[in-house]
């Protein structure tokens, strides 16, 4: 310091402020490092939730391979699993749903990723997006949801398969239709192969869902001839699984929820009536194969093993240790008596068929139902009227 009080270059202060001004500048450096691995750990794997308490990996594609990707009602059921593939696989995948039945909760975990993007919107109404791919899954699939709104079901599948079959026109991509083995009806043919036509009441409570969907499959093969676009057609069998609907009124969900809870398990009808259910990882491994394979026909998707419905339930009670009492109610209105998917097409052309075993699944679906009741605190099973979903 100068005699005057003037701080040098030597001086202790200035000395103090240079050091300070150094160790600033490496702890901005620090911060910057901490963000940018932040955001790379952000880009290359999912977050966990409540409801995905997990971390996914996604992989790391060039441009060339990696697609994007369009999933119409992304935020349900099986779509959220089917973006966890699509996800996981390194493509960009874009989620369109209106959340009637599909819950945020079910994508959440990939809101940060930058290869993810939601967007709210009715297939009922035309979008312009640009995609490589898309799978049209939107449509409430629960015969007490699709029975709240009939006509809204019926445009679902009808406007809304026209808007996306449009959209693929447009920007040439390739579209998946989940249709479903209820086109089949009440069947007179056992299993149900592809090329059986069915036996659908037209005018029952469930034709909203069945015919819509029909003409749904009638649109995709009309624009395949008429205007080249590239379609696929899954007609997808009982699936079960994690992020099932808790209020969807379907066998598996009500099942399980009444046996954690000590209630009666309602069946409607005798019992004897047959499915057969798979396993959701199954599903989107099929739906994957069929979406990137030459087949352009319908393929049944699903597991040929069949069970009863009253054999069902007891092997749920057995599984969740419940002590619950089976209830029989009387039939619901064109209830199937049975249903089995014949998967021969599937396995010859897509090299598919279910990895899982039923019982293998219902253990994750119980854990899963558990946490939902942990959580929930109690779920009144829907029962088989229409009703509009809740929360």
């Amino acid at each position: 310091m100068t005699s005057n009080g003037v701080e040098t270059p030597d001086g202790p202060t200035y000395k103090r402020l240079k050091l300070s001004e150094s160790e600033s500048s490496i702890d901005e450096d620090k911060r910057l490092r901490k963000y940018v691995n932040y955001q790379q750990m952000l880009a290359s794997q999912s977050i966990p939730t409540a409801t995905t308490p997990y971390v996914m990996k996604t992989l790391k594609l060039q441009d060339a391979n990696r697609k994007k990707i369009l999933i119409t009602g992304g935020a349900g059921f099986v779509g959220s699993h089917l973006t966890d593939r699509l996800m996981m696989q390194g493509h960009e995948v874009v989620v369109l749903d209106n959340f009637f039945t599909g819950q945020k909760k079910n994508i959440e975990h990939w809101i940060h990723h930058p290869n993810f993007s939601l967007v709210r919107h009715d297939v009922t109404e035309p979008i312009l997006l640009e995609v490589d791919q898309i799978y049209h899954l939107a449509c409430p699939a629960s015969p007490p949801h699709y029975q709240y709104n009939p006509v809204k079901t019926i445009k679902t599948s009808t406007m809304g398969t026209i808007n996306m079959l449009g959209l693929a026109k447009r920007v040439k991509a390739r579209i998946l239709l989940a249709s479903t083995s209820e086109i089949y009806g009440d069947p007179l043919v056992h299993p149900q192969p592809e090329t059986y036509w069915g036996n659908v009441n037209t005018l029952g409570p469930r034709s909203c869902y069945d015919e819509g969907k029909r003409v749904a499959e009638t649109m995709m093969h009309a624009y395949k001839n008429q205007n080249g676009v590239e379609t696929r057609i899954a007609r997808i069998f009982n699936t079960f699984g994690p992020r099932m609907h808790p209020n969807d009124g379907r066998v598996v969900s009500n099942f399980i929820i009444q046996c954690l809870q000590g209630k009666s398990i309602t069946i409607y009808g005798d019992g004897l009536q047959t499915r057969s259910f798979q396993y959701v990882s199954d599903l989107i491994n099929g739906l994957v194969k069929l979406m990137n394979s030459d087949y352009d026909n319908p393929v049944n998707i699903g597991n040929p093993d069949e069970y009863s419905i009253g054999q069902f339930a007891e092997e749920i009670k057995e599984m969740t240790g419940s002590k619950s009492e089976i209830t029989y109610l009387p039939k619901v209105a064109d209830d199937p008596t049975q249903r089995k998917a014949d998967i021969t097409i599937a396995k010859k052309y897509l090299d598919w068929e279910p990895k899982v075993h039923v019982k293998e699944g219902l253990k994750k679906a119980i854990t899963y139902f558990q946490s939902v009741l942990d959580q929930a605190g109690e779920i009144v099973p829907t029962g088989p009227d229409a009703s509009k979903p809740t929360a």
